[in-house]
């Protein structure tokens, strides 16, 4: 008698539906091993669960930090807009000084901004000096996450690459949900909502201890074979591809969804025209922020079962057929479905995308790529709440969602028409 056998017969299964589990097929749980992942990887889980929630403390009530101290409200949009702003002209240019001098130099830099920003706003007690502190403070960022995006796409090669980066997604969304409601306790506790920020000084200050003294940052080699010697203009004429301005594209057009929909629209929606109370925008933003989760985890598991250009197709319909919902329906139970699906579907694309551009670029100019992608998504951040604030103002709510579902169409056809035969690329 065989071993199977005795397994089978031992927890009394079916023939026919042991030999179907069987037929399963397996994960390669091997890639899923923690142990043969590097220390530095858990060291830029921490820092992204750490920063991430640091950022978003001051999510519930930035905007009224920012009345307060200016009342005429002349300047609290540009408090929001400053982030984008100091980030929107200089993200591949960091890129490309990652890739010629390495991306310890500017991570390190990048917390040390952070820190920096971060007491700035808790030191604000005019408006200009929290539009300062924002600013510092969004340049650090994004210094921050690209040079983590980067050395994650450089430590694991390709076919564990798609799981690391939607597992270090997936924390940092952690982070981006606990992070809002702590900050509103806190404000309760610390009495004013610039004192929540020491917070965030406190967090980021161990996030840069951390970073300086990692002996594993020290002595981790990427598996880059040398920085690169190009100049700028080769750089961006090596980014002159197609798959890539594709991938820009998109991240230009989430952006814009995101920050203007669902960061914008989705709440005078819900308060003016459907009267609903503010519980129920949190109860749908949830929703997307577990579909958001859930997606970062699955979408390299998918895309390697399925392929990648397909679940692309699929996070673009999923979202289009969501954000279509939002414009004829009124139900709350339907929203709160809609925005956990629109959101899984929204990320499935961004995730897996980002896979791929990791793939389809050189090594020697990882960071120039990074850097123009996040420079689109900065510029959709930016445009996204004025342009969908012009079209809800003229054409209603129903409208701004229709031009969500306009986008995804047209994200669509960019995905059908790249021709490129798209070659993995892997780091020597």
């Amino acid at each position: 008698m065989c071993p199977n056998q005795d397994v089978r017969e031992s927890i009394n299964i079916h023939p026919d539906i042991y030999m179907a589990l069987r037929n399963i097929p397996r994960i390669e749980w091997s890639l899923l091993s923690f142990r043969s992942y590097p220390r530095l990887y858990f060291e830029l889980l921490f820092m992204g669960l750490s920063i991430m929630m640091g950022m978003s403390l001051s999510g519930t009530f930035l905007p009224l930090l920012a009345e307060d101290l200016d009342p005429s409200g002349v300047l609290v949009g540009l408090v929001v807009s400053a982030w984008f702003l100091s980030r929107i002209f200089m993200e591949v240019t960091e890129g490309i000084i990652s890739d010629r001098v390495g991306r310890r130099k500017l991570f390190l830099v990048g917390v040390g901004l952070s820190v920096l920003g971060s007491f700035l706003c808790s030191q604000a007690r005019t408006i200009h000096l929290l539009i300062l502190g924002r600013g510092v403070w969004g340049f650090g960022a994004a210094l921050f996450f690209m040079n983590s995006t980067a050395l994650i796409i450089d430590l694991f090669e390709s076919k564990a690459r798609g799981r690391a980066l939607g597992l270090f997604n997936g924390i940092e969304s952690v982070g981006n949900v606990i992070g809002a409601p702590i900050g509103a306790f806190l404000v309760n506790v610390l009495g004013y909502y610039s004192n929540v920020f020491y917070v965030t000084v406190i967090l980021t200050t161990i996030c840069f201890i951390i970073a300086i003294t990692s002996k594993s940052f020290k002595e981790t080699k990427t598996k880059r074979e040398a920085a690169s010697t190009l100049s700028a203009g080769e750089v961006l004429r090596s980014l002159r591809n197609y798959g890539i301005i594709t991938i820009c594209t998109y991240s230009f057009t989430n952006a814009l969804i995101w920050s203007g929909l669902f960061s914008t629209i989705l709440q005078l929606y819900f308060s003016i025209d459907l009267s609903f109370p503010l519980e129920y925008t949190s109860l749908v933003l949830s929703a997307r922020t577990i579909g958001n989760i859930a997606a970062a985890v699955g979408a390299s598991s998918l895309a390697e079962r399925f392929g990648r250009r397909q679940v692309v197709a699929a996070g673009f319909i999923t979202s289009g057929v969501s954000l279509l919902v939002f414009a004829v329906s009124s139900s709350l139970q339907v929203f709160t479905l809609m925005a956990l699906v629109e959101s899984f579907g929204e990320s499935l694309a961004g995730n897996t995308l980002m896979i791929l551009l990791a793939d389809i670029v050189p090594p020697y100019v990882r960071g120039g790529a990074i850097g123009l992608q996040r420079t689109f998504m900065d510029m959709g951040g930016f445009i996204g709440p004025l342009a969908l604030i012009l079209i809800y103002s003229s054409l209603g709510s129903r409208a701004a969602f229709l031009v969500g579902v306009g986008i995804e169409a047209m994200n669509i056809t960019l995905l059908i028409l790249m021709r490129e035969k798209l070659k993995v690329r892997e780091t020597v």
